[in-house]
């Protein structure tokens, strides 16, 4: 899969900035002065693409208030881009409510393709699981998943060879209807992780874990703070995932590695 990966591979070191926090914490913002974006990032493209948890309710419409909904992906968009005004970077929110991968596949040519992102950012999985518990007639098995997935990527890929990608992890937690057929949700939920995990790896993407992230956050405060349905996540965790969001990505663009936890 050497075709497919990431080959920007020059990034800016920068300094670190004073008093250490925790990974709680809120994210320091940034002089325009303090941090340079080097000039192979300015102008880039950022796409959200999945379900209603990128959703977030964006606007369908120029409405530059509500254009990026009201989630994840309005906190990381808000962040970068007041820290970085003069970098020309663009965000899109593309989820929309309910979709499966399949849905995607249907719509991957005018909401991803033609707008030509630098760095997409997928999270989808969770309404495939769904499909499976209600018994829907188009739920589609695992292999189909992985098949369709991967033609997401691929078909991102020929458009753009070096886009940097960023998969999630969907999760879902044993809260409200979650906890009917619990052991389903979370057996065919874990079964489309792995698949994940392995095309992360295939295509040299970033992972974003975000399981992993709210199992970590209920150890000291009960999951339901973080995550109203079982799968989605109030204003704080929607806020969890965006810090995660930065802090993984920052792995490859390394000017936002300013931001301290």
């Amino acid at each position: 899969m050497d075709k497919y990966r990431f080959s920007r591979r020059k990034f800016l070191k920068t300094a670190g900035v004073a008093g250490a926090m925790t990974s709680l914490s809120p994210i320091d913002t940034l002089a325009n002065d303090e941090v340079q974006v080097p000039d192979q990032f300015k102008g880039f493209t950022f796409l959200f693409q999945g379900d209603s948890i990128t959703d977030g309710k964006w606007g369908r419409n120029n409405d530059p208030n509500h254009i990026l909904g009201h989630g994840y992906v309005f906190s990381v968009a808000s962040r970068i881009g007041a820290d970085f005004p003069q970098s020309g970077f663009s965000f899109y929110n593309r989820g929309i409510s309910g979709n499966k991968v399949s849905d995607l596949d249907k719509r991957w040519s005018t909401d991803t393709l033609a707008l030509k992102p630098d760095v997409l950012s997928l999270l989808i999985g969770i309404n495939d699981v769904g499909a499976l518990v209600a018994n829907q007639p188009d739920a589609g098995d695992l292999e189909a998943f992985g098949r369709v997935y991967r033609k997401l990527l691929k078909t991102s890929l020929e458009i753009n060879p070096d886009l940097l990608l960023v998969l999630g992890i969907p999760f879902v937690f044993p809260v409200g209807a979650r906890k009917e057929k619990w052991e389903l949700w979370h057996e065919a939920t874990l079964a489309r992780a792995q698949i994940i995990r392995m095309i992360a790896e295939e295509f040299d993407a970033i992972l974003i874990d975000f399981a992993s992230l709210f199992e970590q956050a209920q150890k000291s405060t009960p999951i339901d703070y973080w995550i109203w349905d079982g799968v989605h996540p109030t204003v704080f965790g929607h806020e969890l995932m965006a810090r995660e969001w930065i802090k993984q990505v920052g792995s490859r663009l390394a000017f936002l590695k300013s931001y301290h936890y």
